[in-house]
C-alpha cells in the first residue's frame, strides 16, 4: 500500500523501497535505449519531422538596441521568388520566456529592447528564399532618444532589488571583518554565458482546425503549453507540443522562444505548416544568455580559521521588468559557518537579450567566485584548502537554522583528495616547473540545491508482461529514457528490455520537464508511487499484502506462492498514474548535493596559456539510478566548468549593443583537446527527505565550483592570482613571474 494518501511530499519516505526491491537494474550503468537511433542519425529532432508542403520562415532580427519599429516594407520582399509573407504580428514575442515562473511572455515586437531583438518573420517555399528575403527586408526605426543602458556598469543603469529575492543578513559582519585574524575582501567579475546547445531552436507549427500542433525543441511542455496558448490568446487544451528528443538545452528552452510563436501564427496565416528554424548566430543573439556577474566576497576567520563572518553580494543585469536574478548566493547560503553575514544580489537594468537561467543559475558562477576567496583565505590563514573548508561546515544552516538532509561534503573531500594525490600538492607556488610549464594543483567544493517539482507519469503493466511508462518529460540528452525505465523495472520486477518508455508529448501526464536538475527525481517520483499503485494491485491478485510482494524477471511471489504476471494479470493491463507534488520537506530541510573537485593544470612561463591537464569530481547526491548517465552528467558538468575557468565569454560591443561573438567560432566552448583526463567518483547516499526515490539531482553539480578549482590551481601554479573570469593568456601573461628564475 503506498505510505502517502496526498500527493504532497510532506513526510520523507524512510522505507527506502528500492533497496528491497530485487530486480537489480536500478543504479546499474545501463546504456540509453535511445542511444543507437541517436548515433544512426533515426532519432527524429525538431527540424527533421517531414511534413507536405510544410514553408519555411526566418526570422528578422532589429538592427538597433532600443526604439520602434515603425516602417517594413514589406512588398520588395514579396515580390522575391517564392515569398509567401511578412509577418510582425503583435502576438510575437520580443523576449525569450523563463519557462518555470508562469509569467505571461512579453509580446509586441515593434517594440525594440535589444539589439537583434527578432521584429519579423519572412516566409517562403524553401529556406534559401526565405533567407535570402530576410536579409534583403528594410526596416525604418524611430530610435529612442533617452540613454540606453548597454553595461551594467553603465550610469544609466537603472540597478535595484530582485523581485523575488531577500538579503540573507545576520549578526555584524563589518565588526566581524575587523575582529577576524585572517580577512579576505575581494571582488572577482564573471562575464556572461551562451547556454550553445548543440541543436538550434527549431519549430514546425501546424493547425488543424483550431487545434495547434508544434514540433519543437523545448525542455519543459507543460509549461510551454501555457506560454504558447497565452500569445495566441487560445486554451492550453488545444495546443499539443510534440518533443521526444531534445539536443540539449542547458536552460535556453526552458521557455518558448521567438521562432515557436512565430511559426504557429504563419501556420494560421497560411493555412499550411511552417517550420522556423533559427540560425546558430540567431540563437546567440536572441534567447537566454547567462548574467554577467560583478562579486565582492569577505571571509573573516578566527585564529582556527573558523569562519566568524561571510559577505557575498553580487551585481547582475537584466531586462527592465524581468523578476528572473542570477541567483549567484544560492550556495553560499548553506555551505559554510559564519553567523555574521550578508548576502546580496542587486540587478542592473540593461538592453540585451534577456538573462535566465543557464547550465546551474547561481552557483555556476557564484560557487566558483566563493571557492577562489576561500583558497585566498587558506593561504592568508597558512591552512590547507581542504581542511579549512571541513573547519567550516555547520551543523545548521547559519542564521535560519535549518537542518540539513543529508550532506555529503566532507566525504567528498576526503575521497577526492585520495583519488587525486592532493597531498603531493606544494602548499607555496612556483614550486614545480616542467621545461616551458609551470605546474599547480587546486581545489574546490561543489554544491547544487536540490529541488522536487511536481510531476505526474502513467505506468501499464500489461497483460502480456511488459510495462508502458508514459510523460511528457523531455530528455535534453541527461538520459530520461534509461533511468525512467529503470525505476519501473526496479519496481515492477521486470528486465528492462520488456519496459518501455515513451516521452516529451503533451498528450501524455505531466512530467516535471528537464530543467534545474530535478527532472529525474521528480517525474521519477511519480514513476515510482504509480509502480507502487501496481504493486498493491498485484498483490491483492496474489493474496498476499503489498509489503509482502517480491517481483523478479516478471514472476511474483509471496513465502512460498510464486507466479508469473502474465497469470496474476489474466489477459488485463493494470494502470495506474503516480504523481508527486513538493511538500513540507522542502521547507523543512536543506537540501542540495555536495562534491569536491580538484584540478591540475599547467601554464606556459612565457605566454600564459593554461592547459588543464587532469580533473578529479567526487559527488554525493542521493541515490544513484543510473551510474553511466550520473557520471556522463559530472563530466559534462567539468567539461563547463574548464570552459567557464579558462574560454568562455560573451562579449558586447558598447557603442551599439550587439553580441561580438554570436557563433560557436568565436565563443569558445571547451573542444576535445581542452579536456584532460577526468575521474568520477559517485559517492552513494540516501536522503529520505529529497524523494521518495532518496536521490538528489546531479544534472548541474559538476559545474558547481568547477572554475575556481582551475583558478585555485593556476595561482598555486605560476603565481598569478586573477580574479577575472575568463583567465585567458592575455590575463594571466601580465602578472607572469620571471621565465627564467629558478624554481624555489
Amino acid at each position: 500500500m503506498r505510505l502517502f494518501k496526498t500527493d504532497m511530499y510532506n513526510t520523507p519516505d524512510t522505507r527506502n523501497l528500492l533497496d528491497h526491491t530485487r530486480q537489480g537494474v536500478i543504479g546499474k550503468p545501463l546504456d540509453r535505449p535511445e542511444g543507437p537511433l541517436k548515433v544512426s542519425g533515426s532519432a527524429t529532432y525538431s527540424a527533421e519531422w517531414k511534413f507536405d508542403n510544410c514553408a519555411e520562415g526566418v526570422l528578422v532580427l532589429s538592427t538597433i538596441a532600443q526604439g520602434t519599429v515603425e516602417t517594413i516594407h514589406k512588398q520588395p520582399v514579396l515580390d522575391m521568388p517564392g515569398v509567401l509573407a511578412v509577418l510582425a504580428d503583435e502576438a510575437m514575442t520580443r523576449r525569450s520566456t523563463q519557462g518555470t515562473a508562469g509569467e505571461a511572455p512579453v509580446q509586441d515586437v515593434h517594440t525594440v529592447e535589444y539589439f537583434a531583438q527578432p521584429i519579423a518573420l519572412v516566409v517562403a517555399e524553401n529556406f534559401e528564399q526565405a533567407r535570402d528575403a530576410a536579409l534583403a527586408l528594410k526596416v525604418d526605426y524611430a530610435i529612442s532618444d533617452e540613454p540606453i543602458a548597454l553595461d551594467p556598469e553603465s550610469p544609466d543603469a537603472e540597478v535595484e532589488d530582485p523581485a523575488n529575492s531577500e538579503p540573507v543578513k545576520g549578526g555584524d559582519l563589518d565588526q566581524a571583518m575587523r575582529d577576524a585574524a585572517f580577512a579576505v575582501d575581494v571582488e572577482y567579475d564573471t562575464p556572461g554565458h551562451a547556454s550553445a546547445a548543440m541543436e538550434p531552436h527549431a519549430t514546425i507549427a501546424q493547425w488543424d482546425g483550431d487545434h495547434l500542433v508544434l514540433h519543437g525543441s523545448y525542455q519543459m511542455l507543460s509549461y510551454n503549453v501555457k506560454e504558447i496558448a497565452d500569445c495566441l490568446s487560445m486554451s492550453p487544451k488545444k495546443v499539443r507540443i510534440i518533443a521526444p528528443y531534445v539536443g540539449g538545452g542547458f536552460g535556453s528552452k526552458l521557455g518558448i522562444t521567438h521562432e515557436a510563436v512565430a511559426a504557429a501564427i504563419a501556420a494560421k496565416e497560411l493555412q499550411r505548416p511552417v517550420r522556423v528554424v533559427m540560425t546558430r548566430q540567431h540563437v546567440f543573439q536572441t534567447v537566454m544568455r547567462r548574467s554577467e556577474t560583478r562579486q565582492r566576497v569577505r571571509l573573516a576567520a578566527d585564529a582556527t580559521g573558523k569562519l566568524i563572518g561571510l559577505g557575498h553580494e553580487a551585481l547582475v543585469s537584466n531586462l527592465p521588468d524581468e523578476d528572473f536574478a542570477e541567483p549567484v548566493t544560492q550556495a553560499t547560503e548553506f555551505l559554510y559557518s559564519g553567523e555574521n553575514r550578508l548576502l546580496e544580489v542587486k540587478v542592473a537594468r540593461i538592453s540585451r537579450m534577456t538573462a535566465g537561467s543557464v547550465r546551474a543559475p547561481g552557483e555556476a558562477v557564484g560557487m566558483q567566485v566563493l571557492e577562489a576567496a576561500m583558497d585566498e583565505l587558506a593561504e592568508a590563514a597558512g591552512i590547507d584548502p581542504v581542511e579549512l573548508r571541513k573547519r567550516n561546515m555547520p551543523d545548521k544552516v547559519p542564521v535560519e537554522g535549518t537542518p540539513y538532509s543529508s550532506r555529503m561534503l566532507a566525504e567528498a573531500l576526503d575521497q577526492g583528495a585520495s583519488a587525486f594525490g592532493w597531498d603531493q600538492r606544494y602548499a607555496t607556488p612556483c614550486q614545480r616547473r616542467e621545461g616551458e610549464w609551470w605546474i599547480g594543483m587546486g581545489m574546490a567544493s561543489a554544491a547544487r540545491v536540490n529541488m522536487l517539482v511536481d510531476a505526474e507519469a502513467r505506468v501499464t503493466l500489461k497483460a502480456d508482461g511488459t510495462a508502458l511508462v508514459e510523460t511528457d518529460q523531455t530528455d535534453i540528452g541527461t538520459g530520461s529514457y534509461a533511468i525512467l525505465g529503470q525505476i519501473a523495472g526496479e519496481m515492477l520486477g521486470l528486465p528492462i528490455d520488456r519496459v518501455k518508455v515513451m516521452l516529451g508529448d503533451t498528450s501524455l501526464p505531466a512530467g516535471a520537464g528537464s530543467g534545474g536538475s530535478f527532472g529525474a527525481i521528480s517525474t521519477g517520483s511519480a514513476v515510482m508511487r504509480a509502480c507502487e499503485d501496481i504493486r498493491k494491485r498485484i498483490a491483492k491478485a496474489l493474496g498476499c499484502d503489498a509489503e509482502d510482494l517480491d517481483i523478479k524477471d516478471g514472476v511474483a511471489s509471496a513465502g512460498d506462492d510464486s507466479r508469473a504476471l502474465t497469470d496474476l494479470l489474466d489477459g488485463k493491463d493494470f494502470a495506474e498514474t503516480g504523481s508527486i507534488k513538493p511538500g513540507k520537506t522542502a521547507k523543512d530541510y536543506s537540501q542540495a548535493s555536495y562534491g569536491a573537485f580538484f584540478a591540475e593544470v599547467a601554464v606556459n612561463a612565457f605566454t600564459g596559456e593554461t592547459r588543464v591537464r587532469r580533473m578529479t569530481g567526487a559527488f554525493g547526491f542521493g541515490r544513484v539510478l543510473n551510474a553511466k548517465t550520473a557520471r556522463s552528467q559530472c563530466l559534462g558538468g567539468m567539461v563547463w566548468g574548464i570552459g567557464s575557468a579558462l574560454t568562455e565569454e560573451l562579449a558586447f560591443d558598447l557603442r551599439d549593443g550587439h553580441l561580438v561573438n554570436h557563433d560557436l567560432a568565436e565563443y569558445h566552448v571547451p573542444a576535445h583537446a581542452d579536456v584532460p583526463a577526468i575521474e568520477v567518483i559517485l559517492l552513494e547516499e540516501r536522503d529520505a527527505a529529497a524523494s521518495p526515490l532518496q536521490a538528489k539531482g546531479v544534472g548541474e553539480l559538476g559545474i558547481c565550483g568547477a572554475a575556481g578549482s582551475i583558478a585555485n590551481a593556476i595561482y598555486n601554479a605560476c603565481g598569478v592570482r586573477l580574479r577575472s573570469f575568463p583567465m585567458t593568456l592575455d590575463k594571466v601573461i601580465e602578472q607572469l613571474p620571471d621565465p627564467f628564475a629558478k624554481v624555489a
